[in-house]
């Protein structure tokens, strides 16, 4: 217990010793600081990572059912039939893909288009619960558009705008055209996603299907499961069970690069950050280096009135991990308050365009309040070793001599 109470002492220098007292108080600001700053970096990038994942589920089904070479699906009843009585499929439904020519008087875009299915669609996407104008209303040539895509083009609800169809082309007198059809907006969604909202729209599978001409077919059978990270290992179960000529494929292959991408840059900030407290635990190294300086002819009375060697040594190291304990902890609490705040408040925008949502999300881990805090710690006592190891190596007649 002695030896505790000594290395408090010598942390917390009193009289003329008010330069050590700021030595201390600077080695707990640069570890408060890099745990701070990972506590706020962390979450950021574990928010950015969920809520992307999230809101390319609520329009992406976990699993796809195709066939090769993306044919049409004919008789997809009794498929759909066969792929709901697996035990991990939670909901499943027939779906059209296909690219179309969306045009608006002197407005022209390239557009996605899916047609959904009004009885099994709103239970693989959630789609319907993000329109921000106008309903989720769908057949009798009715159509849903995302919000920038109805900005870009100057579309409201209630407009009548025309689809060019390559796929289906009437012959005329000046040549083959595309198949026109109009269609009227009933709705606007925001899904969060800059992609889908530029890019995407929606209608009944009945109209896609006279608008490819594919008649009773369609493009896929889409479905949910229990647990998402078991998608690709339920889908090769599904095609092996299936057979040729049925493929699939899952949200984890779709969009590997651009999570792995995330999973990267969560890695590196995290190895830059460290950096942060790397520099701070060897201001712990020089402030005990400082103190075994000053303190010589104490630790030489120490060591003459009986303290062994690991008792000298245990004082020092107990300065360093206080040091820190304090700087973690405190880095501990300004982490969550600041994330908590980043989260509730959303008060810093980010380019939607380049980075798909357009608000800086906050998730918070335990595990990585814990990782932050025991490698802070770790780092705190591995500096101390040596100086502390220098210490218990001063002989007492040598450091009262020194002195």
């Amino acid at each position: 217990m002695y030896k505790y109470f000594i290395a408090q002492r010598y942390l917390w220098a009193k009289g003329k010793n008010t330069f050590q007292r700021v030595t201390t108080v600077i080695s707990i600001t640069g570890i408060f600081l890099g745990v701070t700053a990972l506590l706020v970096v962390l979450p950021v990038m574990n928010g950015m990572q969920e809520d992307i994942r999230d809101r390319i589920l609520g329009v992406n089904a976990h699993v796809i059912l195709l066939k090769y070479y993306n044919e049409p699906i004919s008789r997809y009843d009794s498929l759909l039939n066969v792929v709901e009585k697996y035990h991990n499929v939670t909901a499943a439904s027939p779906f059209i893909y296909t690219k179309v020519i969306l045009n608006n008087g002197n407005y022209t875009d390239g557009i996605v288009l899916r047609g959904y299915d009004t009885i099994h669609g709103k239970n693989v996407s959630d789609v319907s619960k993000h329109i921000v104008d106008g309903k989720f209303e769908l057949g009798n040539k009715k159509i849903v558009i995302g919000t920038e895509l109805a900005d870009n083009m100057r579309i409201h609800v209630g407009d009548k705008i025309k689809i060019f169809s390559p796929y289906t082309t009437t012959m005329t007198p000046m040549g083959i055209i595309p198949q026109t059809e109009m269609y009227t907006v009933s709705g606007i969604f925001d899904i969060g996603v800059y992609e889908y909202n530029s890019g995407l729209a929606y209608i009944s599978i009945k109209d896609a299907q006279k608008l490819m001409d594919i008649g009773n077919r369609v493009t896929g059978i889409e479905m949910k499961i229990k647990n998402i990270y078991n998608a690709r290992k339920f889908g090769v179960k599904l095609e092996k069970d299936l057979g040729y000529p049925y493929r699939t494929n899952n949200w984890m292959d779709l969009n590997s690069s651009l999570f792995s991408a995330l999973k990267l840059e969560k890695f590196g900030m995290f190895i830059i950050l460290s950096f942060i407290t790397l520099v701070a635990a060897f201001n712990i190294a020089a402030t005990l280096f400082m103190s075994v300086t000053m303190k010589t002819r104490e630790i030489g009375i120490l060591r003459a009135m009986g303290a062994k060697r690991k008792d000298i040594q245990a004082i020092f190291v107990i300065q360093g991990v206080t040091i820190g304990v304090i700087g973690t902890v405190l880095g501990n609490i300004a982490g969550f308050l600041l994330s908590f705040v980043l989260g509730k408040y959303h008060f810093i925008s980010i380019p939607k365009d380049v980075y798909l949502i357009d608000t800086l999300p906050v998730k918070m881990h335990i595990t990585d309040f814990l990782l932050v805090s025991v490698c802070a710690i770790a780092i705190s006592f591995i500096v101390t070793l040596y100086p502390a190891y220098k210490a218990s190596k001063m002989e007492p007649q040598d450091a009262i001599r020194y002195e």
